[in-house]
C-alpha cells in the first residue's frame, strides 16, 4: 500500500509538557542531520573546486548541443531511477523529491559513499507522516542498487575480459580483477542467502525494484554513450557503448588501485585518440561537477524563496 510523504506536526500533550525540550531534539534531528550532511556537500564541492575539478573546462568542447542534452539525461538518470522507486513506495512529490535525491547523488560523491542515504533518511524521517521508519525501504534500496550493480558487471566481465585479457595482463591489473569479480560475488551473495531476515519489502517489490535499478544503470550507460559520440564522432556509437560497459564493470572492481587509468588505457587501446579522449574525459568529470555545484546553489535559492513566501 502506499503512503504519502508531508510535513506533520507533532504536539505535545499537556501533561508531559515538561519534556519538551527533549521531545524537541528527538523530533529535530533529522532535519539537523540533513543540515549537517548539506554543509558537508558544500565544504566537499569546495574541496574539488580548489583541486582544479573544473580544469577540464579549460579544454575544447563539443560543439553540438546533442552532447550537452545527452550529458543532462545521463545525469538526472539516476535520481529518476530513484524518484521512480520511491515514488511507488511513499509517493514523495516531484520537485521535493529530485531535490532530496539529487543531493543524494551528489552527497554519495563529494563526502563520502552512503552518505547520500543518510542525508535521504534524514529527509524522509523529518516528512514522515504515514512513513513512520523509513530506514527498512531506504536500506532495502540501497542494498538492491549495489546488487543489481554487481549483477551487471559480472555479466559484463564474461563479455570483456576476453577482449581485454592482453591489455589486463601486460598492466599488470589481471589479478586484481579477478579478485575484485570474486569480491564482487561474496559480497552480493549473503543478502541473496539471506533475504528474507535481510529484506523488509514483500517480495513483489523487490524484483521490481531491483529491475528498476538494472533499467537505470543500462539507461546511464547508454546516455553517456551517445554523449561520447556527439564529443567524438568520427567513432562509432556501437564502440563507445562497448566502452561503457566497460567503464561501469572497471568502476566497480574494489581491488584494482587507479580506475580511470585502466579505463583511459583500455578506450586509447581500442580507438586510439590518446589527446582527444583524454581531454574528453577530463571535460565530462568536470562538467558533472559543475553540475553539482549549479545545483547545490539553485537548492539553496529555492528553499531561501521558499521559507520568504512561508514568511
Amino acid at each position: 500500500m502506499s503512503t504519502t510523504i508531508a510535513d506533520a506536526p507533532h504536539p505535545l500533550a499537556p501533561d508531559i509538557a515538561g519534556l519538551e525540550p527533549l521531545t524537541t531534539m528527538r523530533s529535530r534531528w533529522p532535519m539537523i542531520i540533513g543540515a549537517m550532511l548539506t554543509i558537508a556537500m558544500v565544504v566537499g564541492l569546495g574541496r574539488e573546486l580548489l583541486g582544479s575539478g573544473l580544469a577540464g573546462l579549460n579544454r575544447a568542447v563539443p560543439t553540438d548541443p546533442a552532447f550537452y542534452l545527452a550529458f543532462t539525461l545521463l545525469y538526472f538518470s539516476a535520481p529518476t531511477g530513484d524518484w521512480i522507486i520511491f515514488r511507488r513506495l511513499w509517493g514523495i512529490p516531484l520537485i521535493g523529491g529530485m531535490i532530496a535525491l539529487v543531493k543524494k547523488r551528489i552527497a554519495n560523491e563529494v563526502v563520502f559513499g552512503y552518505s547520500g542515504e543518510a542525508y535521504f533518511y534524514a529527509w524522509a524521517r523529518s516528512r514522515a507522516r504515514m512513513v513512520a521508519a523509513p530506514f527498512g525501504a531506504v536500506k532495502d534500496v540501497s542494498i538492491l542498487s549495489a546488487i543489481a550493480g554487481n549483477m551487471i558487471t559480472l555479466v559484463l566481465f564474461a563479455f570483456a575480459v576476453p577482449l581485454g585479457y592482453k591489455l589486463l595482463s601486460s598492466a599488470g591489473y589481471l589479478n586484481g580483477v579477478l579478485g575484485s569479480i570474486a569480491i564482487v560475488m561474496c559480497t552480493s551473495l549473503p543478502f541473496l542467502i539471506f533475504s528474507k531476515r535481510v529484506f523488509s519489502l514483500p517480495r513483489g517489490t523487490l524484483w521490481w525494484v531491483f529491475m528498476i535499478h538494472c533499467l537505470r544503470l543500462i539507461v546511464g550507460s547508454t546516455f553517456i554513450a551517445f554523449a561520447w559520440h556527439f564529443a567524438l564522432p568520427t567513432v562509432p556509437v556501437g564502440m563507445w557503448l562497448f566502452l561503457t560497459a566497460a567503464r561501469l564493470l572497471v568502476s566497480r572492481l574494489p581491488l584494482v588501485p587507479n580506475k580511470d587509468l585502466l579505463f583511459a588505457n583500455f578506450a586509447i587501446l581500442l580507438i586510439g585518440q590518446d589527446q582527444e579522449l583524454s581531454e574528453m574525459l577530463a571535460l565530462t568529470a568536470a562538467m558533472q561537477l559543475l553540475f553539482h555545484v549549479a545545483l547545490i546553489a539553485m537548492f539553496g535559492l529555492y528553499e531561501l524563496a521558499k521559507r520568504k513566501k512561508a514568511a
